[in-house]
């Protein structure tokens, strides 16, 4: 069987609701996306629930779902990963906690959860966080990831990612951050809990002095002087992909270092650029370049775009709009330099509604275009177009599937 290769955009938190301002239509379907509406016509259409329909994944679950994981056979916690893409090496036993860089008060209120989503500084920031010994052999790495996020690893005997979020959320601003406390009665969660909330204390009181912070204040932004945690788990291994699928070779080009972590773990080249910010000022002439570049030596080459899961959670629909119509034209590009024979497919690793604020459990618009593809009646893409289309409402894995067997490494079930 020929083999071919393929294009596979992840347009993070694409799915979304009506807009009253946008005359009932969502920001996907409100954007011009000339590019989307071309291979939509030319293609073949579907409704994606990532994992099942009704459950929000988040940016780690829904990517896992995206290459064919089952994230609940596998996931531990979102901290490892991120981890893994903030260049932390996790030796058996550690913990790893995804972070963000936080505004509070002097009575310990959340005034901003991403610190103004800071993005000068957080290295210097980090490096008074790192290597903090806590006591009873424990001691803390920490590490700067993509914008206002960060990482921290607790390493020592008996530990347990059975502890209590300190951060209370993203409807929560304006509430103290969470005292962390053990989830079961073991002897492991009281002895991390401890240790985590001591690091969290010490933290507070280096980073309310630190340079980076006086001159923010001095310059009228919101200083980062806390941290808050949640997603604790522990280190897993994943099959590679190439194992699993016929030798698939992949690449993933993305700004977002999770995304970046969930590539190397899936045995993918994970590519980046100092241009690729994971926030609304992407670079998408530089994606189209490198995807070029990729194409030559890999079967697959994931592009992912952040920015308008960024425009979902800020509640900003024109941005979201605007960020759509961007990722058209980076869809555009790459349509225009790849070989012909090369298969496009669109999908996202969960919906973020702007009058929701956060991910939910929407099913995602997906299309897939190429060579043999069977098309169906739909000619423009949008969440209830794609509801209409030839691929029906499937899960992620089982998109997927459907693109690789268009590629020929999809492998043969039965004799």
């Amino acid at each position: 069987m020929k083999r071919y290769k393929a294009v596979l955009f992840s347009i993070d938190g694409l799915g979304d609701h009506p807009v009253e301002q946008l005359q009932g239509l969502t920001p996907l379907e409100a954007a011009d996306r000339p590019a989307l509406n071309a291979l939509a016509k030319e293609g073949i259409l579907g409704i994606v629930d990532p994992y099942a329909p009704g459950v929000p994944c988040g940016t780690d679950t829904g990517h896992l779902c995206m290459l064919g994981y089952d994230p609940y056979k596998i996931y531990t916690g979102r901290g490892p990963i991120e981890a893994m893409g903030a260049g932390l090496e996790l030796a058996a036993g550690d913990v790893a906690f995804r972070c963000n860089f936080a505004t509070v008060d002097g009575n310990g209120i959340v005034v901003d959860r991403r610190a103004g989503r800071i993005r000068e500084g957080t290295r210097d920031l980090a490096n008074v966080l790192d290597g903090i010994d806590l006591g009873d052999g424990i001691t803390a790495r920490f590490a700067p990831a993509t914008e206002h996020r960060a990482v921290l690893v607790l390493r020592g005997p008996c530990l347990t990612a059975r502890v209590s979020d300190s951060d209370p959320g993203g409807k929560n601003e304006g509430k103290p951050a969470g005292l962390v406390s053990p989830l079961d009665k073991s002897e492991e969660a009281g002895r991390t809990a401890r240790a985590l909330q001591k690091f969290l204390d010490l933290a507070r009181k280096r980073l309310d002095n630190h340079p980076v912070n006086k001159k923010r204040v001095s310059a009228g932004l919101l200083p980062a002087n806390a941290v808050l945690t949640r997603g604790g788990g522990i280190m897993t291994t994943l099959t590679p992909i190439a194992a699993t699928y016929n030798g698939l070779k992949g690449a993933v080009i993305s700004g977002e270092a999770t995304v970046l972590a969930i590539a190397k773990m899936a045995g993918f080249h994970a590519a980046t650029h100092a241009s690729m910010t994971g926030s609304y000022d992407f670079n998408p002439i530089v994606k189209a370049r490198m995807a070029l570049d990729l194409i030559r030596n890999y079967d697959l080459v994931l592009i992912h775009v952040k920015a308008p899961d960024l425009a979902g959670h800020d509640g900003r629909w024109d941005l979201k709009k605007e960020t759509i119509e961007r990722v058209d034209s980076l869809v555009g590009t790459v349509r225009s330099i790849v070989e012909c024979d090369t298969y496009i497919a669109v999908t996202a690793d969960h919906s973020t509604p702007c009058r929701v604020g956060e991910h939910s459990g929407d099913p995602v618009p997906s299309l897939i275009w190429g060579p043999g593809i069977r098309t169906d009646s739909q000619e423009t893409f949008g969440e209830r177009t794609c509801a209409k289309g030839g691929l029906g409402r499937i899960t992620g894995n089982q998109f997927f599937h459907s693109l690789l067997d268009h590629m020929g490494f999809m492998p043969k079930f039965g004799a």
